[in-house]
């Protein structure tokens, strides 16, 4: 018989990379439930490919590993953040070998290889199934541990917080709402790539644990900074499966219509320039070209380097009739990364008691304006370690779970849900304007009028699902779409056509708490 949640002294919510490692690294005279709505192999850390970045070679070092990040974030990477994800590199990498990560091998060392703005090979990767073979082994390791309960088809749906301290979640599950309590509750939702289209990301990603804490009162940052892939598959019908940056650390080259390799146009380091830069280039070409998409060539790698290093990228190209070894493949940009999220120490403690956030919810410092390739998985790892330490509060008793009465319009969400996207892709892409975004900003106001606040009574799994995600949705796009309007100035990922230069008055973060918007100098958010 499952537990009844107060017998949990944490819960854990997400099943990805940050979850399960976090909820590995919590103590084991801990109680600790880890709830997720889809199984955990359906996680975005599940879909990573390239690899993880981490300082393994003697002959780099954590100082230039430091420096390649602070350079990609354009200004707004927390310095004592990014020591210590870079310092705490190594270790966690050899505990994920002793906890039987099959990362590739050269000789006897592990095989490291180049990504985009890294000034040394300090990829470690698995293939190109990295993020795979990750979640595969952390999973299995979890459901060895008989402190942890994992909880799948459980739908969270909002924080529980009374006096200013989150004391639980808002759950359904097996067919009830449910106040769940718990001495502290972990985020570990990951990103919000649904909110556009096309994304890179699994449908689950839509941007639960932002929504969910700033409903419940707790600090965001930098919600603007949305990485765009430089290279996803852009061929009619086929989901923007992403070609890792990977390939062209090992030399793949970017063409244009005309056969050109356009990328020295925009910047000295070519196709391993930063990835904003990366992308945005592509979007100049194809806005210059009126095209859809640019090319990737793989052929100047070795074809056996190819098969061995991306055998699924190969698998899934040519199931949509392109053969990377022979023939160019079409690419374009997509929504990938949300670099912001919910405010943390370095402990992963939010602004709110009781309420910890790790992976790609949390904005820890370390990315910046832009992210450095391979750097959110490092992140997950040495953020979620910080739980051994994590501090419990004293439950009160469970509170009632309110509900919505009145008649749900389902076919209405299920068009607010697929329109929502296409209307964010358009306006707050990788090339954003006042105009669009006021105009994208009106129309998620009155979607957001049309959800119901409240959960729903009863319905099933499917419905409340789709209720609780086009809600954090909307959520969501209300947030980015604002501070998109509030930094006048292009940094990293956010590229504004109005305001196309960065500007010292915003080299600073965008800090929302519930209605407020305001700018904080980087040091003075420093853990």
């Amino acid at each position: 018989m499952t537990p009844t949640p107060p017998d949990f002294d944490v819960l854990v919510v997400g099943g990805g990379a940050a979850g399960l490692y976090g909820a590995l690294s919590l103590p084991k005279d801990l109680r600790v439930g880890l709830l997720t709505k889809d199984p955990v192999e359906g996680s975005a850390s599940g879909w990573a490919q390239g690899g993880i970045a981490a300082v393994t070679d003697p002959e780099d070092s954590c100082a230039l590993h430091w420096e390649d990040t602070l350079r990609a974030g354009a200004g707004l990477c927390d310095p004592q953040a990014v020591h210590f994800l870079v310092s705490q590199g190594g270790a966690c990498i050899q505990r994920l070998v002793d906890l039987g990560v099959a990362f590739d091998r050269y000789g006897e060392g592990l095989a490291l290889t180049l990504e985009a703005a890294h000034s040394r090979p300090r990829i470690l990767h698995a293939a190109d199934r990295t993020g795979r073979e990750l979640v595969s082994t952390l999973a299995d390791q979890v459901l060895r541990q008989p402190h942890i309960q994992v909880l799948d088809q459980t739908l969270v749906f909002d924080l529980w917080v009374q006096e200013g301290h989150c004391h639980g979640v808002r759950v359904w599950h097996q067919g009830q709402l449910h106040t769940w309590r718990a001495g502290a509750v972990v985020l570990a939702t990951g990103g919000g790539g649904q909110l556009f289209h096309p994304t890179t990301n699994p449908p689950a990603s839509t941007g639960d644990g932002v929504a969910m804490a700033w409903r419940a009162g707790a600090t965001l940052r930098d919600v603007e900074f949305v990485q765009f892939h430089p290279t996803a598959l852009a061929v009619t019908g086929a989901p923007a499966l992403l070609i890792s940056e990977a390939v062209r650390g090992e030399g793949a080259h970017l063409l244009n219509q005309r056969g050109e390799r356009f990328m020295y146009h925009y910047h000295p380091d070519g196709e391993l320039a930063p990835r904003y830069v990366v992308s945005r280039a592509i979007f100049q070409e194809l806005q210059q070209h009126h095209q859809s998409h640019v090319w990737l060539d793989l052929r100047p790698i070795e074809p056996s380097r190819v098969e061995r290093r991306f055998p699924n990228i190969l698998h899934t190209c040519r199931q949509w009739g392109i053969d990377p070894l022979r023939e160019l493949v079409p690419v374009a940009p997509a929504a990938h990364y949300w670099m912001g999220g919910v405010v943390t120490d370095l402990q992963a403690r939010t602004s709110l008691p009781g309420l910890y956030a790790i992976g790609e919810v949390a904005s820890t410092g370390v990315h910046g304006a832009n992210r450095l390739a391979s750097n959110s998985l490092l992140e997950c790892l040495v953020f979620g370690a910080q739980l051994q330490g994590i501090s419990l509060l004293p439950s009160p008793p469970v509170g009632i779970v309110p509900v919505w009465v009145k008649p749900v319009d389902w076919p209405g969400l299920a068009q607010i849900r697929k329109e929502l996207p296409v209307l964010m892709g358009q306006r707050v892409g990788i090339a954003r304007e006042a105009a669009g975004l006021t105009l994208a900003l009106h129309q998620v106001q009155k979607w957001r009028s049309q959800v119901p606040a409240l959960p729903p009574v009863e319905t099933d799994f499917a419905q409340m699902r789709l209720w609780a995600e086009t809600r954090n949705l909307l959520d969501g796009a209300y947030l980015l779409l604002r501070s998109a309007l509030y930094r006048q100035e292009s940094r990293g990922s956010h590229y504004r056509l109005d305001y196309p230069e960065p500007l010292p008055a915003f080299q600073a973060h965008t800090v929302i708490q519930g209605e407020q918007w305001g700018l904080a100098p980087i040091q003075d958010l420093a853990a």
